[in-house]
């Protein structure tokens, strides 16, 4: 049976645990040969998405809605997070290795991001839209909150189209475990940093983004 602690000794190796669905009632470590990661300062955002963040119709969260996150990102036909994982995850929250960034409008979920940290690296696990944008604010927003409390790591697990479009890469596993020494060292807090307003977000992303270009 995989505890908590367990869970974080294995980020902490390099690999992390998946479901083969929501029904498998066991779990296995992966360890990709090539790992999603998003290097802090590449990430970039759309014009589109530019102009939903600085609309301005929505609130953002931290941790007021974690357990109701994971399970708008495990509701889907198909899905890696089952029960097990669920009441992990909610152990690593109430230890504060756990967090989540929520989007909200009129009242609701409108989209979400939830990860592990562990040092100075936050493990992404999964994230949802329930309207349009909903999940790539919270990213962008959640890559902001990154910077600002000293994070120096932000694991995607796997490279997709969808991260790609937003500055995430692709790296070695011998790559990764580098990366991930050296974010082990110090800490970094997640619940430091204070929400920027939509045009300080926005420009805070141009800036970084200008300043590696």
């Amino acid at each position: 049976m995989l505890t908590a602690e367990m869970m974080l000794s294995g980020y902490a190796r390099g690999i992390f645990p998946m479901a083969e669905g929501r029904n498998a009632d066991t779990l296995h470590w992966v360890d990709p040969r090539f790992r999603g990661i998003f290097p802090l300062e590449r990430f970039h955002v759309s014009r589109t998405l530019c102009r939903q963040i600085l609309r301005a119709d929505y609130e953002i969260r931290t941790d007021t809605a974690f357990r109701e996150v994971v399970g708008a990102c495990a509701n889907r036909p198909e899905t890696w997070i089952n029960a097990e994982l669920i009441q992990l995850y909610d152990e690593l929250f109430k230890a504060g290795h756990a967090h989540s960034l929520e989007v909200w409008q009129k009242g609701a979920l409108a989209g979400g991001v939830f990860g592990i940290t562990l040092g100075r690296a936050y493990f992404g696990e999964s994230m949802f839209s329930a309207r349009t944008g909903g999940s790539k604010i919270a990213l962008a927003y959640l890559v902001d909150r990154l910077v600002n409390a000293g994070f120096t790591l932000f694991d995607t697990q796997f490279l997709t189209p969808h991260l790609a479009s937003m500055g995430a890469v692709e790296i070695s596993r011998s790559d990764y475990r580098r990366r991930l020494g050296r974010a082990l060292v110090g800490e970094a807090d997640f619940a430091a940093p204070r929400t920027p307003q939509p045009s300080e977000l926005v420009a805070g992303i141009r800036q970084r983004s200008t300043q590696t270009s």
